[in-house]
């Protein structure tokens, strides 16, 4: 690489970063054996990959297995406040990815990251949000002819990626890695659940027990957070605009209230919701005096943070790393976590690693199958298919030492048959 090729905050930070990928290593069991696999038959052999994810220990561990390939990775941030510094560098020096994300970037910075990821010229996207396939589209269109296709990780960015391919502006074929059954059902509930507590404590350390805790939101992430909530000690309210997941919540043992009511009792907020302004004006107006607010979302649009700002007297106070205290005009305090950015990652490490094994094996896996087959592909957002979602799920539960039944031919033949009743 040229002194150029890469952007990160501290090269000497390497050596503690390469410790920290390979202690996440320990607990990728699934994508060790993708990589050994992909190092024995090198499926990706000269192709150019431009990834925007989040720059953690596990998504090193990614980056590692698709050059372990052949494919050549380019990898920027997916959000201004997620990149650990030290695994940027490590990934510069130990690697020779280029690399381009410095925790705390500005906005603009943030972009001139994408752009250069981007100059990577690449056959595949990966992407968090979809930041990096939307700029893609309006400012580099005559590159796509070259693109097999991408994938997505996340649920606001395969929300975005469907309504290009609904407007026909999509111009190449995403596979969304989110909606993989062994991805949302595992990363989204329990490394959501757990690391949005973690970033919490870690910022704050207040005590759960007892506090009034409302989620915003209870989709797969919603539900490990209440969940985790409640299992230390919190009484938690579940706010949502669908009926079947608020008759869910309901049934899983938790308050269910409007946002409006839920504001004048909650003490911690959390929104997971992918929708922008959840908590807005008319809610800070009725909140408790030391309201503490924080989001798991991906954009830091959830909570009204204008809003806020408008409301309050003077500049926010930085009380704490990640806490801001906004006073409002009647002496009220609101306490915003992260700049209202995905607080697990901000204040914390992300999804702990186990979690991430299986979330990672879907994209890589989903890479190879583009690889093949992308060009036979429509341009439409794809579901990753079964029998990738299915292998992820057998060698996890190899690693973990379990051992399940097989469906015996009588039953095969029973479940294919209609002609046998009672």
């Amino acid at each position: 690489m040229t002194a150029k090729s890469f952007d990160v905050k501290d090269l000497s930070l390497a050596d503690r970063g390469l410790q920290r990928i390979e202690w996440a290593d320990r607990e990728m069991p699934v994508l060790r054996r993708i990589r050994e696999r992909f190092e024995r038959e090198r499926p990706l052999v000269g192709i150019r990959i431009s990834a925007c994810l989040h720059v953690t220990t596990e998504t090193a561990n990614l980056v590692r297995t698709l050059q372990a390939g052949g494919a050549e990775v380019a990898l920027c941030a997916s959000n201004p406040l997620s990149t650990q510094d030290d695994v940027a560098a490590a990934l510069v020096r130990f690697f020779e990815v280029p690399v381009f994300a410095v925790k705390g970037e500005d906005t603009e910075t943030y972009y001139r990251h994408i752009q250069a990821c981007l100059a990577h010229r690449p056959h595949i996207t990966m992407d968090d949000g979809a930041d990096l396939v939307s700029t893609l589209h309006k400012e580099r269109p005559a590159w796509m002819a070259e693109i097999l296709g991408g994938t997505e990780e996340t649920t606001t960015g395969v929300i975005r990626l469907r309504a290009m391919a609904r407007e026909g502006v999509l111009a190449y074929p995403i596979i969304a890695v989110n909606d993989a059954l062994t991805k949302h059902l595992f990363d989204n509930r329990y490394g959501t659940g757990q690391s949005t507590i973690d970033g919490i404590l870690r910022a704050t350390n207040i005590l759960l027990a007892g506090r009034v805790v409302v989620v915003a939101g209870y989709g797969w992430c919603g539900r490990g957070i209440a969940m985790r909530a409640r299992g230390m000690g919190a009484q938690v309210i579940v706010t949502e605009v669908d009926p079947l997941r608020a008759l869910e919540a309901a049934m899983d043992g938790f308050r269910v209230l409007p946002m409006m009511e839920a504001a004048r009792e909650g003490d911690l907020f959390i929104t997971a919701t992918g929708n922008i302004h959840i908590i807005d004006r008319p809610h800070f107006e009725v909140m408790k005096d030391g309201a503490i607010l924080a989001n798991a979302g991906h954009f830091n649009v959830e909570i009204n943070i204008p809003a806020l700002r408008e409301m309050s007297v003077g500049e926010p106070r930085r009380v704490r790393e990640f806490v801001e205290e906004y006073t409002l005009k009647d002496g009220r305090r609101i306490y915003l976590l992260a700049e209202g950015r995905l607080v697990n990652l901000a204040a914390a490490e992300g999804h702990p690693s186990a979690v991430m094994d299986m979330s990672f094996a879907n994209q890589a896996l989903s890479v190879e199958y583009l690889v093949r087959h992308g060009r036979s592909l429509e341009r439409q957002v794809y579901p990753v298919p079964r029998e990738i979602d299915q292998a992820v799920a057998h060698l996890k539960l190899e690693t973990m030492g379990i051992r399940i039944d097989r469906l015996t031919p009588e039953q095969e033949r029973y479940l294919a048959s209609w002609e046998e009743g009672t």
